[in-house]
C-alpha cells in the first residue's frame, strides 16, 4: 500500500516536478546553440562563418543573464549575421573584499536564455583557459579609466575589465561587440582601449534596460531585500529630479549636492553621484560644457548598484 500523501507534500512534489520540468526545458533550449569551452574550438567555428562571408558580433557577459543583456543579444542581431556571446566571471576584475566567489553562475539557463533571443555560440571557457599557469600580462590604462569613479572605489577592476575584454577581441575578431551603458564608465574605458590599441571591433553601447518603477536591471538585484527592492529605485528617480533641475538652470553642484542628500535620505550610503562629461568623464561645473552624464554608485544594505543617466 502507498503511503498517504498530505496537502504539503503533494505542493512540494508539483513544485518539484514544475522545477523538473523548468531544468528540461531549459536544457533543450540550451541544446539548439553551440557551446565551446577553448579557444581552438572557437576560432575554428568563427574561422567557418567567416569563409561564408559572415559577420560576427559578439556581447561579452560573465552570465546570470536577465533582459538588459537579451537587449544585447538583440542590438548585436542588428548588426551583424552571426550572434554569440562569452560568460565568463572575470576573477581579475575583483578586489578580494568583492563577491567573486558569490557571483551567480548559471550555464545552462544563461546558454537557454541565450539560445531564445536566437543566439548563435556561447563561449564558456574555464579560467585557466582565459589566464593559464604563468599568466603575468595585465593592461595599463589611464583615460576614463581614471576618471575617480569606479575605480576611486574599485582600483583593480578596470585593468581587470580592460584586460579580458582585450583578450577576448583578440580570440574572437568580432566585427561588432555589444556594452551596456548601464556599466557606463566602463563603456567607456573599452570604448578608449579598443581605439588606442587599434582593435578593428566596432564597440556599441546599449541603453540601459529597467524595471517598470526605474530600477536599471544588474545581476546583483537579487541580493536586495524586500524593503530593500522597494527602496532602491530611489537612487534612478534622485538622477531624474537632478537632470531636471539642471536643465531648468539650477547650478551643477547645487542640483548635485540636493540629489546626495536625497539618496542619504532614502537610506543609501553613496559612494558618488557626480556630472561628468560624455565621452571624457572629465568633471563638469557648468551647461556650457555639454555632452554631460550624471553617473552615480550607492550602497542599500549590501548591494552596491551603480546607474547613470543622460543630462
Amino acid at each position: 500500500m502507498f503511503p498517504e500523501t498530505s496537502p504539503a507534500s503533494g505542493y512540494n512534489e508539483r513544485k518539484t516536478q514544475r522545477q523538473f520540468m523548468g531544468q528540461v526545458l531549459a536544457a533543450s533550449a540550451a541544446s539548439r546553440i553551440e557551446i565551446v569551452h577553448d579557444v581552438g574550438s572557437l576560432r575554428a567555428r568563427l574561422a567557418q562563418w567567416r569563409r561564408a562571408g559572415e559577420t560576427i558580433g559578439l556581447v561579452p557577459t560573465m552570465g546570470a543573464l536577465h533582459a538588459g543583456h537579451i537587449s544585447l543579444v538583440r542590438e548585436a542581431k542588428r548588426h551583424a549575421t552571426r550572434t554569440m556571446m562569452s560568460i565568463f566571471v572575470n576573477p581579475t576584475q575583483f578586489a578580494p573584499s568583492e563577491d567573486f566567489g558569490a557571483y551567480p553562475r548559471s550555464l545552462e539557463a544563461d546558454a537557454a536564455k541565450f539560445a531564445s533571443a536566437e543566439g548563435d555560440l556561447v563561449f564558456a571557457p574555464a579560467i585557466g583557459e582565459i589566464y593559464p599557469p604563468g599568466f603575468a600580462t595585465l593592461l595599463s590604462i589611464g583615460g576614463p579609466a581614471t576618471a575617480g569613479l569606479e575605480d576611486r572605489f574599485r582600483p583593480a577592476h578596470f585593468p581587470g575589465v580592460a584586460t579580458i575584454v582585450a583578450k577576448l577581441l583578440n580570440q574572437c575578431r568580432p566585427d561588432i561587440a555589444i556594452f551596456g551603458e548601464k556599466d557606463y564608465q566602463q563603456l567607456k574605458v573599452v570604448t578608449r582601449m579598443a581605439r588606442d590599441l587599434d582593435f578593428e571591433t566596432k564597440i556599441i553601447g546599449v541603453p540601459t534596460v529597467r524595471e517598470a518603477d526605474g530600477l536599471a536591471l544588474s545581476s546583483r538585484n537579487v541580493y536586495l531585500s524586500a524593503k530593500e527592492r522597494a527602496v532602491a529605485p530611489s537612487l534612478f528617480a534622485a538622477l531624474r529630479r537632478c537632470v531636471h533641475d539642471i536643465n531648468d538652470g539650477v547650478i551643477i553642484e547645487t542640483a548635485l549636492a540636493a540629489a546626495r542628500k536625497t539618496v542619504a535620505a532614502a537610506g543609501f550610503v553613496t559612494d558618488y553621484i557626480e556630472a561628468r562629461h560624455a565621452e571624457s568623464l572629465a568633471p563638469v561645473t557648468s551647461r556650457e560644457e555639454w555632452p554631460v552624464r550624471l553617473l552615480a554608485a550607492a550602497t542599500l544594505g549590501k548591494t552596491r548598484l551603480i546607474d547613470n543617466i543622460a543630462v
